[in-house]
């Protein structure tokens, strides 16, 4: 990972930290004047966002390490391992509102909304905090491919809607006395949370498990090594992500009269290609001679 790519998730890191404490002091404020199950919920979410994104800055600052004699990949599985985290979180905080919700429900004596136009300035502040933050993590998250980033900002996109039906649940209760939309509401962000969280741990879990890249990428990759002179065939294309790196490994075939020199070069020159389509990509490239069929005690002939 570059500097510059480092630099920049870690300004996302600490903007997601900050933007957290911020919106839990609001929050926490509101629902003492409101007394609103939905600024609650609104209030719980933005706590374990608190925990997650002080967890997230430290595994983008683990996974930014350079390799060393222990982790001669690097450090990037660390984001993977963050992102499952951040999953679990927001499945117990939707767990904990759907409760609340439903007992508060099952009273049938919904408890009275105070103070509505101080919450509603809280939540219109929260969206604006979160709209400015999402939009920063989305653009450091196209730039770097960190997979912590992506799962923050996929979490806070899915903020937003907890924190409109908050602002429509407090303006209901002030003009019409509906004080159960409250709940309502609340379980509905929390189905909204579950859905994140489920889609953010099969990214993570995907990576953990070494799922190969997509099917578009390696689709482009058997395209440049097609393309490219000198080399008159490949095979054993194989493909693994971790965090915001995806380890690209490749058998090509050249001219068995090549001198080392020229064998070299022309490896070389392919994976500067593939770099330059793929820069968040890893490349190995091992060469064979054309038409040379491995050896009948070669491990990887066994594996097939």
């Amino acid at each position: 990972m570059t500097e510059n790519a480092t630099k920049m998730n870690l300004s996302a890191g600490i903007a997601s930290a900050c933007v957290a404490i911020t919106l839990v002091a609001l929050k926490l404020w509101a629902l003492g004047e409101t007394n609103a199950l939905s600024v609650a919920a609104s209030l719980a979410d933005s706590a374990m966002d608190l925990m997650v994104s002080l967890g997230a800055l430290a595994a983008i600052w683990y996974a930014s390490r350079p390799a060393d004699e222990d982790h001669t990949f690097g450090h990037t599985a660390a984001e993977d391992l963050a992102a499952l985290g951040q999953s679990l979180f927001i499945l117990v905080s939707a767990g904990i509102i759907t409760w609340a919700a439903i007992v508060r429900l099952m009273s049938g004596e919904p408890a009275p909304i105070l103070a509505h136009n101080k919450g509603i300035v809280v939540m219109v502040v929260s969206i604006v905090l979160t709209l400015a933050l999402v939009l920063w993590q989305r653009r450091v998250a196209s730039a770097t491919g960190s997979a912590v980033v992506k799962a923050d900002s996929l979490h806070y996109l899915g903020d937003l809607i907890p924190n409109i039906g908050a602002i429509l649940s407090l303006w209901a209760a002030n003009l019409f006395g509906m004080e159960v939309i409250d709940s309502v509401v609340a379980i509905g962000a929390a189905i909204m949370l579950a859905i994140g969280a489920v889609q953010i741990f099969r990214t993570a879990w995907d990576g953990l498990m070494d799922r190969a890249a997509p099917d578009d990428m390696i689709t482009g990759i058997e395209e440049i090594a097609r393309a490219h002179p000198g080399i008159q065939g490949f095979h054993e294309l194989k493909t693994r992500r971790s965090g915001s790196v995806i380890f690209v490994n490749l058998h090509i075939e050249l001219d068995g009269t090549l001198s080392l020199e020229e064998a070299h070069a022309i490896g070389a020159s392919l994976r500067r290609r593939i770099l330059h389509a793929y820069p968040r990509s890893d490349v190995m490239l091992h060469k064979d001679p054309v038409g040379v069929e491995p050896h009948p005690d070669d491990p990887s002939r066994k594996r097939r």
